[in-house]
């Protein structure tokens, strides 16, 4: 007798699956046990079954794999929805699949022709064929509006009339789970459903199970492989860079992509402003727009704060969703899913957002695979901060090196140059206002890099000096060292732009010798460019968080004349200034030229008083404290400090060197001043010291520029009618009661940039031609409150009236305007004024102006 092995019995082979029958033996048992005595043909047949059904898994694998796998699973529920339609004869049919994770069921609509098919969904419990799926049982209704849990919203909706009803669960053969619900509404002869239906419905509902469960696992398993591909897709992408902003935007595409879903946001958590960042595409595609959000508002907020996933099949019914971006822009969102990004020390970074999935609500599955995506966006979007931040790092040192008015120089542990800035290159003689003064130093720098820094830097004992420093960490500092290079011809005629350096020739000072080249012949000093600098060295060596040597730095600060020149002009201006003015030679401050210019007064309020009962010494810490501020403030806007007159200050922005918003500038320097006073005051309150009061005068016009005094002693400074203004406006300031009063000029010049009001229109001390002055409130970006906005209008109502010469009205409006701000100087002044007119008037052809008799 033939041996048998399950599943196989003699040459016949039975209907179980050979490769089933295995996986089901005894793990005591094997194949190789089993095909040990069996005969060659039986040994063939069994090859050919194990054969065959490999190949039909293939072929199932294959199916999954295949993209349209879920167009074949939809056409084969369209086919038996449209038999088992045809053979009860009922109007129309429908499959319902279940969705056992969801607790849902869903089914395929056909929309038409060319269009993919519509994907709706029901909660199990609803309805009918939400009862059939609950309950497990058939229902059979033959009127469909006298059953309560009949929904007849879909026959208001479409027009449509349900009449019968025949609703029967399908179940798994080998679970007896359900696995789908079919309905069937109105049959066709207008008669109810009867039993003949139901029992013909149960000839084909066992195979119908097997088929339609076999359908979900291929579906379940396709959309599985699919997303295990494009998590893989997208965790490659993410790999690919190291840029923040391409991060983000690789981050939402491929989630949205992952997903299926309509939309995508990744949020960032900015801990120190606290709020959600991100950063989308425009309308028009082009750039990128940043977005935020408080970190604590709405679903995503919920997230970022707690940490928890939020899953939400309909965002309308969730307290935390906010609508209002729906309203404005016409979108609906139906259903949200949102899910924390942790770094890899488990700290929460982000927000993944996720709206409105194509088909249907997002599922655990859904969750799972964002889940592991997260996990690799919280890498990738951790590399790319850090490698943000070493790029900021590195560019800041850079920036700071580069800013550097002193000559800097880093070295390896061997003395070799590993870095050095544009004022080390301009020490030794590197052309820095030619046309290819960029080239030239680019050219200098690279061919300086990796060699000894002694042979570029002659300095003596330099060489001893670094490697004590490298040897045994010494640090030194050598005071008034001679420098000498110069400049050699290069392979072109002229010194710029081939231009090389040269050192002195080690045997003879007279001579030179082009760098980096000991053999060539060397010039007389006749032939070179010379430079001699006067510095003091610094050398000092670079280490690492425990202290270990990691190579050299050289300071070298150059204290020639030029030098000396340039840090006496930074007491005036600041430093871009300087340089400018310097570049441009002696001639702009020693002739002398008519500019258009802004020029600022202030002055402390009743000096005498603030400091007779302090000592010399805390009188001038006062002022040093006081000045050091006030100089930041016009320095701040370019502007130049022209002189302290006792407590008083005077600048000018527009000389020496032009500025075309001159006025601008100076109104922005006043309301600087008036800030940076407010901050002083507080530090000196809390020392218990009285508060400072300035006043301050600004107005624009011409006037003459340049050094001026005698042979002995000369500075640079303004003259001009412009300049007595400014001193008389600044004394105006107490007449009014205002800090800052600008003149119609600088008014003029800048009206449209700030909120100011007419003071009036007078005659100051000294002059022939009335001026307009105004108070300076604030700049026009910086919003004012209600009252102060009646008070101004009331106050522009009563000097229209008051210029008008109907000073009756006038006192009325001036008497409200006091009753809003009864300490304001400049409404008791025109009370006084308008009282006074009223008992005796003016001239008939008078202009407002009001002629001052003090200073």
């Amino acid at each position: 007798m033939a041996p048998q092995i399950d599943g196989l019995s003699g040459p016949v082979f039975n209907q179980r699956s050979m490769i089933t029958a295995l996986s089901l033996a005894n793990q005591s048992s094997s194949l190789t046990n089993r095909v040990r005595d069996l005969p060659t043909p039986q040994f063939i047949s069994l090859l050919d079954q194990i054969t065959a059904e490999f190949e039909h898994f293939l072929r199932a694998i294959d199916m999954i794999n295949n993209e349209s796998l879920e167009v074949m699973l939809e056409q084969i529920l369209e086919a038996f929805t449209l038999k088992i339609g045809q053979i009860l004869q009922a109007e129309r049919t429908t499959i319902f699949m279940v969705d056992q994770e969801k607790q849902e069921l869903w089914s395929k609509i056909a929309q038409g022709d060319g269009e993919r098919s519509l994907e709706i969904r029901v909660p199990m419990g609803k309805g009918i064929s939400g009862y059939v799926a609950t309950n497990v049982t058939p229902l059979n209704i033959p009127d469909a509006y006298a059953d309560d849990r009949f929904d007849s919203t879909y026959d208001q909706k479409h027009g449509y009339r349900t009449r019968s009803i025949l609703c029967m669960p399908v179940l798994s053969k080998k679970t007896d789970n359900i696995v789908a619900v079919v309905q069937l509404l109105n049959k066709l002869n207008h008669t109810p459903f009867d039993e003949q239906d139901e029992r013909h419905f149960k000839e084909f509902a066992e195979s119908l199970g097997v088929i339609l469960e076999s359908c979900n696992s291929f579906y379940i398993a396709a959309r599985n492989q699919k997303g295990v591909a494009a998590l893989l897709k997208a965790i490659s992408s993410l790999e690919q860079s190291l840029d923040l902003e391409k991060t983000l935007q690789s981050v939402m595409g491929e989630a949205r992509q992952l997903m299926q879903a309509d939309r995508s946001t990744l949020w960032l958590i900015d801990e120190e402003s606290g709020e959600l960042w991100s950063k989308v595409k425009s309308g028009d595609g082009k750039s990128l727009v940043e977005l935020r959000i408080p970190s604590d508002t709405g679903i995503v907020g919920h997230v970022a704060t707690t940490g928890e996933v939020l899953n939400i099949p309909d965002a309308y019914q969730d307290p935390r969703f906010n609508p209002d971006a729906d309203k404005r822009t016409g979108y609906r969102t139906r259903n949200i899913l949102c899910m924390p990004v942790f770094d890899s020390g488990g700290k929460l970074i982000a927000v993944t957002q996720l709206i409105n999935k194509a088909q249907g609500t997002f599922t655990t599955s859904d969750e799972a695979f964002m889940r592991a995506f997260n996990i690799q966006a919280g890498v990738a979007l951790e590399n790319a901060k850090l490698f943000e931040s070493v790029l900021v790092e590195k560019q800041y040192q850079k920036d700071i090196l580069q800013s550097l008015s002193d000559a800097v120089i880093s070295t390896d542990m061997e003395g070799r140059i590993v870095t050095i800035n544009d004022a080390a290159l301009e020490l030794i003689g590197c052309p820095e206002d030619t046309d290819h003064s960029r080239t030239i130093r680019d050219r200098w720098g690279t061919a300086l890099l990796h060699r000894p820094v002694w042979e570029a830097i002659p300095i003596e004992s330099l060489r001893f000096r670094l490697e004590d420093s490298l040897g045994k960490g010494a640090r030194h500092y050598v005071p008034e060292q001679s420098l000498r290079v110069a400049i050699a011809p290069g392979p072109g005629t002229e010194l710029d732009p081939v231009s090389e350096l040269a050192l002195p020739d080690s045997d003879n000072p007279d001579l030179y010798r082009p760098w980096g080249d000991p053999t060539a012949t060397p010039v007389p000093k006749e032939v070179v460019q010379g430079i001699e600098r006067s510095i003091n060295l610094t050398v000092n060596p670079l280490t690492n968080p425990e202290g270990g040597v990691l190579g050299g730095l050289l300071v070298l600060e150059d204290i020639s004349q030029e030098k000396r020149m340039k840090s006496t002009l930074y007491r005036y201006m600041t430093p871009g200034v300087a340089e400018r003015v310097m570049a441009l030679g002696d001639d702009l401050l020693m002739k002398g030229e008519r500019k258009d210019v802004t020029v600022l007064f202030s002055d402390i309020r009743g000096y005498t008083t603030l400091t007779e009962d302090l000592e010399a010494d805390k009188v001038v810490e006062m002022l040093n404290a006081y000045f050091e501020t006030m100089v930041e403030s016009v320095f701040h806007f370019e502007g130049t400090l022209d002189k302290f007159i006792g407590d008083a200050l005077m600048a000018v922005f527009g000389a020496p060197l032009p500025l075309t918003n001159h006025a601008w500038a100076a109104v922005q320097s006043a309301l600087d001043m008036r800030r940076r006073l407010a901050k002083f005051n507080d530090e000196r309150d809390v020392l218990g010291q009285p508060k400072i009061r300035i006043g301050i005068g600004v107005s624009s016009g011409e006037v003459v520029s340049g050094n001026i005094g005698s042979q002995r002693k000369m500075e640079y400074t303004v003259i001009g009618d412009g300049v007595n203004l400014s001193s008389r406006l600044e004394g105006v300031t107490k007449e009014y009661g205002c800090d800052i009063v600008i003149s119609e000029y600088t008014y003029a010049l800048c009206a449209d940039r700030i909120w100011a009001r007419e003071l009036d229109r007078t005659q100051v001390k000294g002059k022939q031609r009335a001026v307009g002055i105004y108070e300076l409130i604030d700049q026009r970006d910086t919003p004012l409150t209600a009252d102060t906005e009646a008070f101004l209008d009331l106050y522009a109502q009563a000097r229209s009236a008051y210029t008008a010469m109907q000073f009756q009205q006038a006192l009325g409006l001036f008497e409200q305007a006091q009753q809003m701000r009864p300490e304001d100087k400049a409404v008791t002044v025109h009370l006084s004024r308008a009282r006074q007119y009223l008992v005796q008037p003016p001239p008939e052809d008078w202009d407002g102006v009001y002629i001052m008799t003090t200073k």
